[in-house]
């Protein structure tokens, strides 16, 4: 028997025992339900997406194994309006989560150590650090003044200070030209509190600043880095989420909110893979909503018979439901490209419904009965719908063998998933349609589409040669573009730029001492992770390679002399008692001192004009505060910084010699394993956000150290990965498809007719990513492979129409044509909708596929019939002949 013979029985057996089909569907249906209900995951692990073993895989994991502390961190990012606001929130919320010790392995605020309060200054330049003792020799008798009274009074006692020696002739300390001048302190101040009464609760005095003669907070002086490593659950839908939700729940219980000026972000891997599950899920739920809506409107405007709407529909509700089964089966945990499985499932699926059931209407509109017209549809449709499901599922099963197992595992569910819609719209339609047949008839309402099909195939056909001529002018174009094209190797740029997370990575980025690209060499010791660091530190693709031995300041006996100075003019006046902070009514009394202080300021003739005039404008500020919360508001804005900024003064310049064993385990342990490896951190001199320079960073190193290893060295081998493949994908797929064809369509001549408007397509879309500057990436690399699968359907539907009709006018004129347009029109809603996603790896994806789609459409319907015109088949040359 014939594959149309057994295609006819198949469906007739349908059609005979409706309630058997039905039931048993409803039952693999809810069976299917609970399968995906229950054992099906999906994972945000991108290192899964490609064999574990490969070489660069196997050094990573090397790496891992000797620093477990750097894979899967969480990290803090704390902002607030001044350093020691930044610090004292670091410090809060270590405290706080440290101790839970059921969410995370460790929660490490190393800039906050006691090691670096004592031996901060010693990691300065030297340069630099003279700077530092000349700001602070000058600003000495401000400190002395304000260190045993830290408050609005001290300032009143100070500023009286300051105005005295004015008035006698004399130049206060703060009045000169060096890097604390007076003028600039009191502006400051006037702006500080003049934001805090203005409604401003968090603004506040960088005292840290100002004792650096800064104008402005240094890049990152107000951002401090907490790193944590949550204990992953690996059975939740975030094994992050408790963590993560447990920074964020004790950050608003401390207030560390943005209304008290500070603002608590988490990124790093455990967070960006996280949220971009839920950015996933959201596109995804988005694209599956705005699929379904697309797919039915097009099914009314293509079928417009609520039965055939109705078939076609339950049919494709059904067969999603059986391939999720499958995959919660065969596969069990999705990853996030294989979660399109089912968007694109309806795609495909509805254009196996919309044949079957345009070709059975075809029918029953020239009055042949229901069983008639299901079994001319089978007949008629059948092969080539089975020909077009196993030409998919080859496209989708190439990505198999290769290594790229995130692909992979979509190929398989696509590739199941064929053979599901193959085998649902082959059954439940003849079943639907037996228990409510469609009406015979009613051919005339698409008299409006024939009439242009028969007056596209006219034009074609009289202008053939035209058409073909500059089908290949295009083509040729579109290969002279195609090179422009470029891949995307950074996986940074598939993640959502909106979520936190990725937001909070993309703004530390901007500070040239954090980036996540740098290369790890891993060393058998010390000395030898010295001698390779030499090696590559010589390279000019190489900005630093640092060890442990780097963590170590240099030139540390002129530094200590350098503190050791700073101590004898600073010590003493911070070995003062302090005084307790003011009550109201002290601090109503001091703001008054303050005021006439800065009057006497305002007018006296040694002042310089911005100190005069900075004086009225604090005075003048000042003089609103007449309550004593707006008093309160004051002080805290004034002084709250400058306890702690002055405490850690004070124990800065405790500073003594420090060796490699005095470091906090913390940061020391991430260069020296347990074991006594090492490892080297390698930065890039180059911009790593190119490709072309992260390329040559990477390249170099490894040229140098093959082992080299880390986040460039994975970006970098993983885009080759997948470049190669996508070659080897869509090898198998151009061969696997070819052998079909020429088995089952036994001529040279269909073959490459069926084949040429699918190179176009695929020449032009890779020539329309290039002239758009749409980027291959490692979600979207599907299309051209799939092309070969999805793209050579409609060919084929049109190819084996022609064979069947007198000439290429009837099957033009048949309901062929219409079902190839309303099921690319159903194919392109289907794609177009996960472009909606707001996750850009998923949202390419939607938007390359729905170009491929839309081009195979355009060439399949204006170039294919104007080569069939050109080409006859030799059953119409044999007509002609006669």
């Amino acid at each position: 028997m014939s594959v149309a013979g057994l295609i006819a029985a198949w469906v007739e057996g349908a059609r005979r025992r409706p309630w058997l089909v039905l039931s048993v569907a409803l039952v693999l249906t809810a069976l299917s339900l609970w399968l995906a209900a229950t054992r099906m995951g999906v994972s945000t692990d991108t290192s899964a997406m490609l064999d574990p073993d490969l070489p660069f895989q196997q050094q990573d994991r090397m790496l891992k194994d000797a620093f477990p502390q750097l894979g899967g961190e969480l990290a803090v990012v704390i902002d607030a309006r001044t350093g020691a606001q930044a610090e004292a929130a670091a410090a809060a919320l270590t405290a706080a989560l440290a101790p839970r010790d059921d969410l995370f392995a460790f929660v490490q605020d190393v800039a906050g150590d006691p090691f670096f309060r004592r031996n901060g200054l010693l990691f300065l330049g030297v340069d630099d650090l003279y700077k530092l003792s000349d700001t602070l020799a000058e600003a000495q008798p401000f400190l002395g003044a304000l260190w045993p009274d830290p408050s609005l009074r001290g300032l009143a006692g100070l500023m009286g200070t300051a105005a005295d020696a004015l008035a006698e002739g004399e130049a206060p300390a703060l009045a000169g030209g060096g890097g604390l001048a007076l003028g600039p302190v009191l502006e400051r101040m006037a702006g500080v509190a003049e934001a805090r009464l203005g409604g401003d609760r968090a603004a506040r005095l960088d005292w840290q600043a100002l004792m650096r003669g800064q104008a402005v907070p240094a890049p990152g002086d107000t951002r401090r880095l907490l790193l944590a490593k949550p204990t992953l659950d690996l059975t939740a839908l975030s094994p992050a989420g408790a963590a993560m939700t447990a920074v964020r729940a004790t950050a608003q219980d401390l207030g560390l909110t943005p209304d008290a000026g500070v603002t608590v972000r988490l990124t790093g891997a455990a967070a960006m893979e996280s949220e971009e599950l839920k950015s996933v899920q959201t596109g995804m739920d988005l694209a599956g909503a705005i699929t379904f809506v697309a797919v039915v409107s097009l099914l009314i405007l293509g079928l417009r018979s609520p039965r055939l709407i109705l078939a076609t529909v339950i049919t494709l509700v059904a067969g999603l439901c059986w391939t999720a089964g499958l995959a919660a089966i065969t596969v069990g945990t999705l990853n996030m490209i294989s979660v399109a499985f089912a968007v694109l499932f309806i795609g495909l699926s509805v254009d196996f419904g919309i044949h079957f059931a345009l070709r059975y209407r075809e029918g029953r509109e020239r009055g042949a009965d229901n069983a008639a017209a299901l079994a001319e549809a089978a007949r008629g449709v059948g092969p080539a719908l089975a020909l077009c499901a196993v030409a998919a599922a080859i496209a989708f099963l190439a990505f198999l063998p290769t290594d790229y197992r995130g692909l992979a595992q979509l190929g398989l569910i696509s590739g199941m998933g064929m053979g599901v819609a193959f085998v649902a719209n082959l059954t439940l339609p003849p079943a639907i349609l037996a228990v409510l047949p469609a009406r015979p008839g009613g051919g005339g309402r698409d008299g409006g589409l024939r009439a242009v099909a028969a007056r596209l195939e006219s034009g074609l056909r009289g202008r053939a040669r035209l058409v073909v001529l500059g089908a290949l002018l295009l083509g040729l174009g579109a290969a002279a573009l195609a090179p422009g094209a470029r891949f995307d190797f950074d996986p940074l740029n598939l993640r959502d730029p909106d979520t936190e997370s990725v937001a909070a990575v993309l703004d530390l980025l901007d500070d040239p001492q954090v980036t996540p690209y740098t290369m790890d060499i891993l060393a058998a010791d010390l000395d030898a992770a010295e001698v390779l660091a030499g090696r590559v530190a010589a390279l000019p693709e190489v900005a630093s390679a640092i060890t442990a031995r780097d963590l170590v300041p240099g030139e540390q006996e002129e530094k200590l002399f350098v503190v050791g100075d700073m101590a004898l003019f600073l010590g003493a006046s911070l070995a003062q008692q302090t005084l307790p902070p003011p009550d109201a009514p002290a601090l109503r009394t001091a703001v008054l001192a303050l005021g006439e202080a800065l009057a006497r300021l305002a007018e006296a003739p040694g002042a310089d004009p911005g100190t005069q005039a900075a004086a009225r404008r604090l005075a003048a500020v000042l003089a609103r505060a007449d309550t004593p919360e707006s008093l309160a508001d004051v002080d805290q804005a004034l002084t709250a910084d400058l306890p702690p900024v002055l405490d850690r003064l004070r124990d800065s310049l405790t500073a003594g010699p420090v060796t490699l064993a005095d470091f906090p385990a913390a940061l020391r342990d991430r260069y020296l394993a347990p074991d006594g490896r090492a490892r080297v951190e390698v930065r890039s001199a180059l911009d790593a956000r190119d490709p072309a320079e992260l390329a040559r960073f990477v390249d170099a190193v490894r040229a140098e150290v093959p082992e080299a290893t880390g986040s460039p060295v994975l970006i970098r081998e993983s885009g080759r990965t997948v470049l190669g493949a996508f070659a080897e994908a869509a090898t198998l797929a151009f061969l696997g498809i070819s052998v079909l064809l020429a088995a089952t369509l036994r001529r040279v001549r269909d073959v490459l007719l069926v084949f040429a408007p699918l190179t176009l397509a695929a020449v032009l879309t890779v020539a329309t990513a290039a002239v758009l500057g749409l980027p291959f990436n490692f979600a979207n690399v599907i299309v051209l492979p799939l092309l070969f699968g999805l793209g050579v359907a409609s060919a084929i539907h049109l190819v084996q129409r022609e064979r069947g009709e007198a000439d290429v006018a009837d099957a033009m004129a048949s309901s062929t044509p219409r079902a190839v347009l309303f099921s690319a029109l159903t194919t392109i809603g289907s794609f177009g909708s996960i472009a909606a996603s707001s996750h850009p790896g998923t949202a390419s994806m939607g938007v390359l596929l729905t170009i491929a789609i839309g081009l195979t459409l355009v060439c399949t319907l204006g170039v294919l019939p104007a080569l069939l015109a050109l080409w006859p088949s030799q059953k119409r040359m044999s007509k002609a002949r006669s």
